[in-house]
Protein backbone atom coordinates (compact mmCIF):
# COMPACT_ATOMS: atom_id res chain seq x y z
CA UNK A 1 0.00 0.00 0.00
CA UNK A 2 2.94 2.15 0.75
CA UNK A 3 4.69 1.95 -2.66
CA UNK A 4 1.00 2.40 -4.23
CA UNK A 5 0.44 5.88 -2.68
CA UNK A 6 4.18 6.88 -3.31
CA UNK A 7 3.28 6.89 -6.90
CA UNK A 8 0.28 8.48 -7.54
CA UNK A 9 1.40 12.03 -7.64
CA UNK A 10 4.13 13.18 -9.71
CA UNK A 11 7.18 15.26 -8.11
CA UNK A 12 6.08 18.50 -9.88
CA UNK A 13 2.81 17.93 -8.03
CA UNK A 14 3.94 16.88 -4.75
CA UNK A 15 6.63 19.89 -4.83
CA UNK A 16 4.14 22.43 -5.74
CA UNK A 17 1.88 21.04 -2.44
CA UNK A 18 5.11 21.72 0.23
CA UNK A 19 5.77 24.88 -1.24
CA UNK A 20 5.38 27.02 1.76
CA UNK A 21 4.14 24.31 3.79
CA UNK A 22 5.15 24.42 7.99
CA UNK A 23 7.36 21.38 8.86
CA UNK A 24 5.82 21.13 12.66
CA UNK A 25 5.46 17.20 13.44
CA UNK A 26 5.19 13.83 10.99
CA UNK A 27 1.80 13.88 11.90
CA UNK A 28 0.78 16.52 9.21
CA UNK A 29 2.03 14.93 6.22
CA UNK A 30 0.96 12.19 4.23
CA UNK A 31 2.31 8.53 3.67
CA UNK A 32 3.36 9.96 -0.01
CA UNK A 33 4.75 13.12 1.12
CA UNK A 34 6.95 11.94 3.46
CA UNK A 35 8.45 9.49 0.64
CA UNK A 36 8.75 12.06 -1.35
CA UNK A 37 10.98 13.63 0.92
CA UNK A 38 12.88 10.65 1.60
CA UNK A 39 13.65 10.16 -1.92
CA UNK A 40 14.68 14.04 -2.61
CA UNK A 41 16.61 13.29 0.56
CA UNK A 42 18.61 10.75 -1.55
CA UNK A 43 19.04 12.49 -4.68
CA UNK A 44 20.40 15.69 -2.68
CA UNK A 45 22.98 13.72 -0.81
CA UNK A 46 24.08 12.04 -4.35
CA UNK A 47 24.52 15.07 -5.42
CA UNK A 48 26.52 16.53 -2.55
CA UNK A 49 28.88 12.98 -2.92
CA UNK A 50 29.44 13.63 -6.08
CA UNK A 51 30.97 17.22 -5.44
CA UNK A 52 28.04 18.51 -7.85
CA UNK A 53 26.49 21.75 -6.86
CA UNK A 54 23.17 22.24 -6.22
CA UNK A 55 22.08 25.72 -5.86
CA UNK A 56 18.26 25.39 -5.62
CA UNK A 57 18.25 28.20 -2.60
CA UNK A 58 20.04 30.63 -4.40
CA UNK A 59 19.34 33.98 -2.69
CA UNK A 60 17.03 32.36 -0.08
CA UNK A 61 17.64 32.60 3.86
CA UNK A 62 16.88 30.64 6.48
CA UNK A 63 16.72 31.99 9.77
CA UNK A 64 17.54 29.63 12.59
CA UNK A 65 15.71 30.70 16.66
CA UNK A 66 17.54 28.47 19.23
CA UNK A 67 15.98 28.39 22.48
CA UNK A 68 17.49 25.36 23.13
CA UNK A 69 21.24 24.75 22.05
CA UNK A 70 22.53 22.19 20.10
CA UNK A 71 25.52 20.61 17.82
CA UNK A 72 24.08 18.54 14.69
CA UNK A 73 20.91 20.87 14.40
CA UNK A 74 22.55 23.94 14.16
CA UNK A 75 25.53 23.43 12.10
CA UNK A 76 23.42 20.77 9.60
CA UNK A 77 21.09 23.45 8.44
CA UNK A 78 23.51 25.95 8.21
CA UNK A 79 25.53 23.98 6.21
CA UNK A 80 22.87 22.50 4.32
CA UNK A 81 21.44 26.05 3.49
CA UNK A 82 25.26 26.79 2.13
CA UNK A 83 25.31 23.72 -0.02
CA UNK A 84 21.43 24.68 -1.52
CA UNK A 85 22.96 28.35 -2.71
CA UNK A 86 21.86 30.10 0.23
CA UNK A 87 22.38 31.72 3.83
CA UNK A 88 21.19 30.98 7.29
CA UNK A 89 21.16 33.73 10.13
CA UNK A 90 21.33 32.56 13.90
CA UNK A 91 19.22 34.14 16.03
CA UNK A 92 19.03 33.31 19.75
CA UNK A 93 16.32 35.52 22.43
CA UNK A 94 19.40 36.98 23.66
CA UNK A 95 20.09 38.74 20.34
CA UNK A 96 16.55 39.74 19.46
CA UNK A 97 13.87 41.84 21.33
CA UNK A 98 11.29 38.29 21.84
CA UNK A 99 14.12 37.35 25.03
CA UNK A 100 13.19 41.21 26.19
CA UNK A 101 9.23 40.43 25.98
CA UNK A 102 8.13 41.47 22.56
CA UNK A 103 5.39 38.97 21.34
CA UNK A 104 5.94 36.01 19.04
CA UNK A 105 3.17 37.59 16.99
CA UNK A 106 5.11 40.67 15.90
CA UNK A 107 8.47 38.38 15.76
CA UNK A 108 6.80 36.28 13.41
CA UNK A 109 5.15 38.89 11.03
CA UNK A 110 8.86 40.88 11.32
CA UNK A 111 11.07 38.39 10.36
CA UNK A 112 8.59 36.96 7.38
CA UNK A 113 9.24 40.61 5.54
CA UNK A 114 12.94 39.08 6.06
CA UNK A 115 13.74 35.94 5.49
CA UNK A 116 12.50 33.01 3.11
CA UNK A 117 11.77 29.99 6.44
CA UNK A 118 12.47 30.08 9.68
CA UNK A 119 14.01 27.01 12.26
CA UNK A 120 13.01 27.05 15.44
CA UNK A 121 14.33 24.99 18.18
CA UNK A 122 12.47 25.62 21.34
CA UNK A 123 10.54 23.99 24.59
CA UNK A 124 7.05 24.80 23.66
CA UNK A 125 5.74 23.08 20.95
CA UNK A 126 2.50 25.52 21.37
CA UNK A 127 5.24 28.75 20.94
CA UNK A 128 6.15 26.93 17.61
CA UNK A 129 2.64 26.66 16.59
CA UNK A 130 2.01 30.17 17.41
CA UNK A 131 4.76 31.24 15.28
CA UNK A 132 3.26 29.02 12.32
CA UNK A 133 0.31 30.93 12.89
CA UNK A 134 1.13 33.89 12.44
CA UNK A 135 4.39 34.05 9.98
CA UNK A 136 4.39 33.98 6.17
CA UNK A 137 7.15 31.99 5.69
CA UNK A 138 7.73 28.16 6.57
CA UNK A 139 8.23 27.32 10.10
CA UNK A 140 9.99 24.52 10.72
CA UNK A 141 10.61 22.57 13.72
CA UNK A 142 13.92 21.75 14.78
CA UNK A 143 12.82 20.00 17.73
CA UNK A 144 10.24 21.01 20.74
CA UNK A 145 9.33 18.91 23.70
CA UNK A 146 6.85 16.61 22.37
CA UNK A 147 8.37 16.67 18.65
CA UNK A 148 11.76 15.86 16.90
CA UNK A 149 10.54 15.78 12.83
CA UNK A 150 13.80 16.66 11.13
CA UNK A 151 15.68 13.84 13.52
CA UNK A 152 13.09 11.41 12.51
CA UNK A 153 13.10 12.21 8.73
CA UNK A 154 16.82 11.49 8.81
CA UNK A 155 16.22 8.03 10.75
CA UNK A 156 13.91 7.21 8.02
CA UNK A 157 16.72 8.01 5.66
CA UNK A 158 19.09 5.88 7.40
CA UNK A 159 16.75 2.81 7.96
CA UNK A 160 16.35 2.98 4.03
CA UNK A 161 20.08 3.26 3.39
CA UNK A 162 20.62 -0.35 5.40
CA UNK A 163 17.41 -2.28 4.59
CA UNK A 164 16.34 -1.01 1.10
CA UNK A 165 12.69 -0.08 2.55
CA UNK A 166 10.28 0.70 5.59
CA UNK A 167 7.44 -1.07 5.07
CA UNK A 168 7.17 -4.43 7.50
CA UNK A 169 10.39 -3.27 9.35
CA UNK A 170 9.80 -3.41 13.44
CA UNK A 171 11.70 -0.94 14.94
CA UNK A 172 12.27 -1.36 18.94
CA UNK A 173 12.90 1.26 21.07
CA UNK A 174 13.83 1.49 24.55
CA UNK A 175 13.86 4.25 27.24
CA UNK A 176 11.60 7.30 27.15
CA UNK A 177 8.89 6.64 25.81
CA UNK A 178 7.64 9.89 26.54
CA UNK A 179 10.26 12.33 25.07
CA UNK A 180 10.17 13.71 21.25
CA UNK A 181 11.95 11.32 19.25
CA UNK A 182 9.73 8.59 20.30
CA UNK A 183 6.48 10.67 19.53
CA UNK A 184 8.31 11.57 16.26
CA UNK A 185 8.97 8.12 15.74
CA UNK A 186 5.58 6.56 16.26
CA UNK A 187 4.26 9.22 14.09
CA UNK A 188 6.54 8.04 11.45
CA UNK A 189 6.32 4.45 11.84
CA UNK A 190 2.56 4.61 11.23
CA UNK A 191 2.79 6.92 8.06
CA UNK A 192 4.99 3.92 5.96
CA UNK A 193 3.49 0.95 7.21
CA UNK A 194 6.67 0.18 10.06
CA UNK A 195 6.15 -2.15 13.21
CA UNK A 196 6.96 -0.06 16.10
CA UNK A 197 7.18 -1.48 19.77
CA UNK A 198 8.51 0.85 22.80
CA UNK A 199 9.29 0.01 25.89
CA UNK A 200 9.13 2.35 28.76
CA UNK A 201 8.28 2.54 32.61
CA UNK A 202 4.85 2.70 32.89
CA UNK A 203 5.25 6.52 34.07
CA UNK A 204 7.32 6.97 31.07
CA UNK A 205 4.55 6.21 28.48
CA UNK A 206 4.11 8.21 25.52
CA UNK A 207 1.67 10.68 24.84
CA UNK A 208 -1.56 8.94 24.59
CA UNK A 209 -3.15 11.76 22.51
CA UNK A 210 -0.39 11.14 19.91
CA UNK A 211 -0.43 7.40 20.06
CA UNK A 212 -4.11 7.43 19.26
CA UNK A 213 -3.71 9.64 16.22
CA UNK A 214 -0.63 7.44 15.01
CA UNK A 215 -3.04 4.40 15.49
CA UNK A 216 -5.33 5.57 13.20
CA UNK A 217 -2.82 6.34 10.29
CA UNK A 218 -1.97 3.29 10.90
CA UNK A 219 -4.88 1.65 9.97
CA UNK A 220 -4.16 2.59 6.40
CA UNK A 221 -0.95 1.16 5.94
CA UNK A 222 -1.10 -2.01 8.31
CA UNK A 223 1.61 -0.71 10.76
CA UNK A 224 1.18 -1.78 14.35
CA UNK A 225 2.34 0.23 17.51
CA UNK A 226 2.75 -1.44 20.77
CA UNK A 227 3.28 0.37 24.10
CA UNK A 228 4.61 -1.98 26.34
CA UNK A 229 6.93 -2.07 29.86
CA UNK A 230 9.08 -5.74 28.81
CA UNK A 231 12.16 -4.64 26.82
CA UNK A 232 12.83 -8.14 25.86
CA UNK A 233 9.35 -8.66 24.37
CA UNK A 234 9.79 -5.75 22.57
CA UNK A 235 13.20 -6.51 21.32
CA UNK A 236 12.12 -9.83 19.53
CA UNK A 237 12.82 -10.01 16.16
CA UNK A 238 13.65 -5.99 15.69
CA UNK A 239 15.07 -4.84 12.33
CA UNK A 240 15.93 -1.34 14.34
CA UNK A 241 16.86 -0.34 17.73
CA UNK A 242 16.72 2.76 18.57
CA UNK A 243 17.45 4.63 22.14
CA UNK A 244 17.84 8.24 23.20
CA UNK A 245 19.13 10.26 26.78
CA UNK A 246 16.89 9.26 29.70
CA UNK A 247 17.40 12.88 31.16
CA UNK A 248 16.74 15.34 28.06
CA UNK A 249 17.19 19.24 28.06
CA UNK A 250 15.16 20.69 30.93
CA UNK A 251 15.06 18.05 32.81
CA UNK A 252 18.12 17.53 34.72
CA UNK A 253 16.60 18.04 37.96
CA UNK A 254 14.94 14.52 37.58
CA UNK A 255 18.52 12.94 36.34
CA UNK A 256 18.41 11.01 39.79
CA UNK A 257 14.95 9.41 40.03
CA UNK A 258 15.32 8.90 35.79
CA UNK A 259 18.39 7.21 36.48
CA UNK A 260 16.50 4.47 38.50
CA UNK A 261 13.76 4.36 36.82
CA UNK A 262 15.63 3.49 33.62
CA UNK A 263 18.08 0.79 34.97
CA UNK A 264 16.42 -2.15 33.31
CA UNK A 265 16.17 -0.37 29.82
CA UNK A 266 19.64 -0.29 28.98
CA UNK A 267 20.25 -1.51 25.14
CA UNK A 268 23.28 -3.70 25.89
CA UNK A 269 24.32 -6.60 24.30
CA UNK A 270 22.33 -9.45 26.63
CA UNK A 271 18.88 -7.46 25.69
CA UNK A 272 19.85 -6.84 21.57
CA UNK A 273 20.56 -10.47 21.31
CA UNK A 274 16.77 -10.61 20.82
CA UNK A 275 17.14 -8.68 17.93
CA UNK A 276 17.35 -9.86 14.56
CA UNK A 277 21.03 -10.89 14.04
CA UNK A 278 21.42 -7.96 11.29
CA UNK A 279 19.59 -5.39 13.34
CA UNK A 280 20.96 -1.54 13.30
CA UNK A 281 21.17 0.75 15.92
CA UNK A 282 20.61 4.18 16.08
CA UNK A 283 20.77 6.92 18.99
CA UNK A 284 20.20 10.63 17.78
CA UNK A 285 23.08 11.46 19.52
CA UNK A 286 24.18 13.20 22.04
CA UNK A 287 24.78 9.66 23.97
CA UNK A 288 25.97 8.91 27.36
CA UNK A 289 27.68 5.93 27.11
CA UNK A 290 27.01 3.64 30.00
CA UNK A 291 23.34 5.16 30.81
CA UNK A 292 21.33 3.93 27.95
CA UNK A 293 23.80 2.16 26.02
CA UNK A 294 26.49 0.32 26.17
CA UNK A 295 29.85 1.47 24.58
CA UNK A 296 30.46 -1.71 22.89
CA UNK A 297 26.72 -1.39 21.16
CA UNK A 298 27.22 2.46 20.09
CA UNK A 299 30.61 1.68 19.21
CA UNK A 300 29.75 -1.44 17.40
CA UNK A 301 29.23 -3.19 14.35
CA UNK A 302 25.30 -2.73 14.19
CA UNK A 303 25.87 1.05 15.10
CA UNK A 304 25.02 3.64 12.37
CA UNK A 305 24.70 6.22 14.50
CA UNK A 306 27.27 8.78 12.22
CA UNK A 307 25.25 7.84 9.46
CA UNK A 308 22.47 8.52 10.98
CA UNK A 309 23.76 11.93 12.15
CA UNK A 310 25.05 12.91 8.65
CA UNK A 311 21.82 12.22 7.19
CA UNK A 312 20.35 14.76 9.14
CA UNK A 313 22.21 17.16 6.68
CA UNK A 314 20.76 15.79 3.72
CA UNK A 315 17.06 15.20 5.19
CA UNK A 316 16.95 19.01 5.96
CA UNK A 317 17.86 19.78 2.82
CA UNK A 318 14.90 18.33 1.11
CA UNK A 319 12.84 19.88 3.76
CA UNK A 320 14.40 22.84 2.90
CA UNK A 321 13.93 22.62 -0.81
CA UNK A 322 10.61 21.48 -0.93
CA UNK A 323 9.19 24.38 1.37
CA UNK A 324 11.05 27.29 0.07
CA UNK A 325 11.55 26.38 -3.47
Amino acid sequence: MVQAIKTTESSDVMQAKLKGKDFLSIADFSTAEILYLLEEAKELKKLQKSGIPHPYLAGKVLGMLFEKSSTRTRVSFEVGMLQLGGHAIFLSPRDIQLGRGESIHDTAIVLSRYLDALMIRTFSHESIQEFAHHADVPIINGLTDPHHPVQVMADLQTIIEYKGKLDGLKLCYVGDGNNNVTHSLIEAAAKVGMHISVASPEKYRPNQEIVAKALEDAKLTGSTISIITDPIEAMKDADVVVTDVWTSMGMEAEAQERLQAFQAYQVNEELCSYAKSDYIFMHCLPAHRGEEVTADIIDGPHSVVFDEAENRLHAQKAILKAVIL
